[in-house]
């Protein structure tokens, strides 16, 4: 196997060109979800397959109904015709960001990437500094790295990097079955787009939730009527939304939807202590966004609460007259939309069911429920004690010098079940990000010390796949 130790001395070397790269990256405005940066998109699709393939990849940008995916192979060490027994990874990752308004509360230009002194060191504030772009440099510049030294890369790698992850990934799914026979060669997926515990500690993410969501509408009369004509004598759709909706959760925080704990399993005693061992700040947590206490399901930490239980959430709420001044009027229809993250083994389409007996049972008298539902993504849990997993966190510990921690993440990354639903493939999530990294907000950054340990970790973890050939 060829060492990695001349890689990490030339990545530290490096690093002041890879920051470079890293920003000129930054500078392309790929918002997904605006046509008018559709072009810009497709640049940054193109620039990184175009630097895939100077790194010894066969790479192609494949078009899709919406914006492109980059698919990359590399043969590993010995060329296409070789078999050095070593596994064959996945990296995934998306070059795509979210818009950046409202402009005016960013401290500078979000696609002009500044680098501003902090507590910490130096860090990057630029839309995409961190979600996903650098993410997804940590993996790139792990891959030039080793390319630098040795020529090669220590095992067999295809990369795929999509375009749409932050409107949803709708081309996605239909191009993993498109492409199912030669993206389920791998042996395991690495996904680069979670946190670290903090920026001394890194983690392995093994629980993600999923999501359902839905939209409701309550329909009562035929028209909007005048409230002293009718006030008192006919239902109002508003009111009685909201009554119904105010009984999705019992005094103890609870969700009263039909099934909804029914597959559900309990953290296991040494789980829930490894948890308690993490030392969280819940005080400094809640502290970050204004708030002295939490709430939720009784009886629940507060990090049970969001890695290892579901949820019912409502998102926003309307109906009648929102303008300016009064307009005393009965809406003939009152609308809301509801999410709920899932957990491992929870059904989506068992949980919208669930929301339309919810509703179905409470039907005002007169009234009628339009519910429209998208299928939603499942929560996942993949194993720890795979080997793969194994030399993900032993190449972690040659660089932070401490051992990884399990941690959940509340949030959702859809691809995650996918591969694993269309590919057969589990996946490693781990990443390098920060929970202050003001993700989707403005003044998004990222920590060079993070940037730094990511290059590294993946340099020393990909030494420690290829050390698997042997097992």
């Amino acid at each position: 196997m060829p060492p990695v130790e001349p890689v990490l001395r030339h990545l530290e070397q490096d690093f002041d060109q890879a920051v470079e790269r890293y920003l000129a990256l930054l500078r392309i405005p790929s918002v997904s979800t605006d046509p008018a940066y559709k072009q810009e998109t497709r640049r940054a699709g193109q620039t990184l397959s175009d630097e895939l393939a100077t790194l010894g990849f066969e790479t192609s940008l494949r078009d899709t109904p919406g914006h492109p995916v980059v698919v990359a192979h590399h043969p590993g060490p010995g060329g296409a015709k070789s078999d050095n027994g070593g596994p064959h990874l996945l990296y995934y990752g998306h070059y795509d960001v979210q818009p950046p308004d409202p402009l005016d509360l960013w401290d500078s230009p979000p696609f002009q990437p500044v680098i501003v002194e902090a507590n910490r060191g130096p860090r990057v504030v630029a839309r995409g500094a961190v979600d996903d772009k650098g993410q997804v440099r940590t993996f790139m510049e792990a891959f030039r790295g080793w390319h630098a030294v040795h020529g090669t890369l220590p095992v067999k790698i295809t990369v795929l990097l999509e375009g749409e992850e932050e409107t949803g990934s709708p081309s996605l799914p239909p191009f993993l079955d498109k492409h199912r026979e030669e993206l389920s060669a791998p042996d395991v997926a690495i996904v680069t787009d979670t946190n670290s515990w903090d920026i001394d500690t890194p983690a392995v993410t093994y629980m993600l939730r999923g999501l359902v969501y839905v939209e409701v509408t309550l329909h009562g009369p035929s028209r909007d009527l005048h409230s002293g004509l009718y006030g008192g004598a006919v239902v109002n759709p508003i009111n009685a939304l909201t009554r119904v909706l105010a009984q999705l959760h019992d005094q103890n925080g609870r969700v009263q939807i039909p099934g909804f704990y029914d597959d559900v399993a309990e953290p296991a005693p040494e789980e829930a202590q490894a948890w308690r061992r993490l030392g969280f700040d819940e005080k400094a947590f809640l502290g970050e966004i204004g708030l002295a206490c939490s709430t939720g399901e009784g009886g629940r930490s507060l990090l049970e609460r969001i890695w290892a239980r579901p949820t019912c959430d409502l998102n926003g709420i309307w109906g009648g007259y929102t303008g300016v001044g009064a307009k005393t009027v009965i809406a003939a229809k009152a609308s809301a939309k509801l999410s709920c993250r899932l957990v491992a083994h929870q059904d989506p389409a068992r949980i919208i069911e669930g929301i339309k007996r919810f509703l179905d049972c409470r039907t005002p008298p007169g009234c009628r429920w339009e519910i429209q539902a998208k299928d939603g993504s499942p929560g996942i849990r993949v194993a720890t004690d795979s080997r793969f997993m194994e030399a993900v966190r032993a190449g972690l510990k040659d660089i932070y010098h401490r051992d990884a921690v399990l941690i959940g993440m509340g949030g959702s990354i859809p691809v995650v079940g996918w591969m694993q639903h269309q590919l057969g493939l589990d996946s490693i999530l781990v990443g390098f990000g920060l929970d202050d990294d003001r993700i989707h907000s403005p003044n998004e950054k990222f920590e060079l010390r993070c940037l730094r340990n990511g290059i590294m970790s993946h340099a020393a973890i990909l030494g420690h796949m290829a050390a698997l050939r042997a097992a």
